[in-house]
């Protein structure tokens, strides 16, 4: 006697939290924007929506970017994992061309018809090839040789941004998403602490050398940050001056902020103030709450990245999203600070908020990638 066969159909996961945080955080980054902006806007004699009208531009591209990738199955981007990382260090060096964009005496910037960041674009490849090299290696991942090579990999991308783009922060982020990755995927922890050790000895060292000098002058800009972040009051006019405006900022914005457009440092005061020191403009006009939200905004999109990691189908799509999660924590972790004034002055951008076409271009490609993973989470068979 032949018997039913009940269907099973398999239901698959999708984030929609993980969704509303991605468009809550890039329609409040378009307004402060807007709101951080308009006067510096207007005083360039350009249109007060200029900054705004840009930054809508990227984010849109983005956002098609986003739902695009987010519906293509992950493992198909492995195959172009070695494509990229070849292609981004050959778009690091072209600045060095004349395709090459200087900004505000730094350059970091491509003009492909539309201005791009190659530092971003290494930030995905990274995320993609090391997800694709450390499922390849296998056991051997397990090694000390295996450890130093998933180090080796990264180190050009790293050296290539810091050199040729003069860009320590963008090179410390990437070197810091290959850590956290190999650190996910490694069962050894004895390495990394080591390493970590050998990171606070390091930095503990040059803070105590550069403390010991009575002079600024003449110091490399990076030893000069070090000096202004130690005492800001005593280079008030110089390398401190932005982050005490910034400070001043946070601090006039009292509990509940001066409402939203009512920042007194954007009127010419505080340098960047769209871009990385767009946290401060937030404090000011939002107060410690505005602040604090938007951190644990920052904070519950990490734990969503966090459960689609450790719920991913396969230890490829985990590291994918790995990989995203430590681009953003990183990046976070960094602007806050220097805002804050807890490390030296360094231009690192605040995800999703501050102004940078490239910046939320990527980004928002690299939510399609997590995306791509969650879909690939079976709920259950029914």
């Amino acid at each position: 006697m032949a018997g039913r066969r009940k269907s099973q159909k398999t239901e698959y996961y999708f984030d929609y939290s993980l969704l509303f945080i991605i468009l809550f955080l890039t329609g409040f980054g378009l307004v402060m924007i807007y709101s951080a902006s308009a006067y510096d806007a207007t005083t360039q004699n350009l249109n007060e929506d200029y900054y705004l009208m840009h930054q809508a531009f990227a984010a849109a591209l983005g956002l098609v970017g986003m739902f695009f990738v987010s519906h293509i199955p992950y493992h198909f981007w492995e195959r172009f994992a070695v494509i990229g990382y070849v292609v981004s260090l050959i778009l690091i060096a072209l600045v060095l061309s004349p395709l090459g964009v200087e900004v505000n005496g730094a350059r970091r910037w491509l003009n492909l018809g539309m201005s791009i960041q190659p530092a971003e674009i290494a930030k995905l490849a990274m995320i993609l090839f090391l997800a694709t090299f450390i499922c390849k290696m296998g056991r051997n991942i397990r090694t000390s040789k295996g450890f130093l090579t998933v180090i080796g990999v990264s180190l050009p991308h790293v050296f290539c941004i810091w050199q040729i783009t003069n860009n320590l922060s963008s090179a410390i982020i990437v070197l810091g998403i290959a850590v956290l990755m190999l650190f996910v995927a490694s069962p050894q922890y004895k390495p990394f602490f080591i390493i970590g050790g050998i990171g606070a000895l390091a930095v503990i060292g040059v803070i105590f050398g550069v403390k010991q000098l009575q002079s600024i002058e003449g110091l490399d800009f990076r030893f000069a940050r070090i000096m202004a972040w130690l005492d800001p009051e005593a280079y008030a006019s110089g390398k401190g001056f932005q982050t005490l405006q910034a400070l001043y900022a946070i601090g006039s914005g009292g509990i509940f902020g001066k409402g939203l457009g009512q920042s007194i440092q954007k009127l010419g005061f505080l340098p960047e103030q769209q871009n990385d020191m767009i946290f401060s403009i937030i404090c000011e006009e939002l107060g410690l709450f505005g602040g604090i939200a938007v951190i644990l905004i920052f904070l519950l999109l990490i734990w969503r990245l966090m459960i689609i990691a450790n719920n991913a189908s396969d230890l490829f799509g985990a590291l994918l999203v790995v990989g995203v999660l430590g681009h953003i924590a990183i990046q976070v972790i960094l602007n806050v600070a220097v805002v804050t004034n807890s490390m030296p002055n360094t231009g690192v951008s605040l995800p999703f908020i501050s102004y940078g076409g490239s910046s939320i271009l990527f980004l928002l490609i690299e939510m399609g990638l997590v995306m791509s993973v969650a879909r690939g989470i079976k709920v259950r068979d029914v």
